[in-house]
Order: structure tokens, then C-alpha cells, then sequence
């Protein structure tokens, strides 16, 4: 199963803030990049109280957006995680792609790639038996750089999933 591949991730500290968006749609290759892209240069913008945060990006799997900050630098704050939210909103809209669905839901299929779904299909996947409760989910509710190392994958069984369908 694939693990976000995050610039520099050994460099941030274990306890670094993630924040998962995830995307209402599967980004074409072509958006994607140009998402990848605009992240880049705002991670490498991004302070708080005028001071640099050491944050970094991905889009992974062309459907959902991973931020990091290691606080151990400079602490996001209120408003430097609103600036995060107001650009990811712009990016979305520029690529015509809502990144705050909360309703997307993705497991590993047979080769190990996510599955995105929305809630209905993930109930019809669970009646079939396409999703048991050892079926990997991806854990969009991870919130540091330990937890999405450790438990971004975890087993329907044991995952936040169960309780939504």
C-alpha cells in the first residue's frame, strides 16, 4: 500500500501538525502538478506571525492534499492555518475540483492502490463483502507525521470508517 511520498519527511519532526484534504474528483495527471506545483511555492511562503513555517506537501494519488508544519520551528496559528484554507479553496476552484469533501472515502484495492468512494458505495462495497474489516482505509484523520507514517493505512475493523456506513 502506498505511503504519501513527502519531500524532505525525514527532516520534520515526528510530531509535525498534517492537515488531509481530499478531493471530490480524481485529478487528472495535468492538475495534479499544477496543484503539486502551487503547494510548493505556498509551503515555501507560508509564516505565521511573519515567521517562516517549515511545511511541506503532496498530492497524493491525484485525490487528496497533504500539508506538514513542524512546529518544532515556528507553530502554525489561527491565522496562518486560515491562509491555508482560503489558498487551498482558490486551488481548488482553479482546477475546478472541491478539496474539502469530507464524504470521499478510499480503501486498498486488490493492488494495493486507494479506492475512492463516496458514502453510499463504500456501504454497497461493505454489504458485498468487497470491504471487510481487514480491508486497509486510508486514514484522512492523521494529524502528525508519526500517526500518518503508522497509521495511514489501518484496517476497517479498527478505523473511523465502520462508524459511517
Amino acid at each position: 500500500m502506498q505511503l504519501p511520498k513527502i519531500a524532505h519527511l525525514s527532516s520534520f519532526s515526528p510530531d509535525s501538525r498534517v492537515w488531509v484534504y481530499v478531493s471530490d474528483r480524481r485529478l487528472t495527471d495535468e492538475e495534479a502538478a499544477k496543484v503539486q506545483d502551487a503547494l510548493l511555492v505556498f509551503t515555501r511562503e507560508w509564516t505565521a506571525h511573519n515567521q517562516a513555517l517549515k511545511a511541506t506537501s503532496e498530492v497524493f494519488d491525484n485525490q487528496c492534499v497533504i500539508l506538514m508544519v513542524d512546529e518544532t520551528q515556528a507553530g502554525a496559528s489561527g491565522c496562518s492555518i486560515d491562509k491555508s484554507v482560503h489558498f487551498l479553496e482558490q486551488l481548488g476552484a482553479q482546477v475546478g475540483a472541491d478539496l474539502f469533501e469530507r464524504m470521499r472515502f478510499a480503501w486498498a484495492n486488490k493492488d494495493g492502490r486507494p479506492y475512492f468512494a463516496n458514502r453510499l458505495e463504500l456501504g454497497t462495497a461493505r454489504n458485498n463483502g468487497v470491504v471487510t474489516d481487514d480491508t486497509p482505509m486510508l486514514n484522512t484523520l492523521v494529524q502528525t507525521r508519526r500517526e500518518l507514517l503508522e497509521k495511514w493505512w489501518v484496517p476497517f475493523g479498527e478505523s473511523w470508517h465502520r462508524r459511517v456506513v
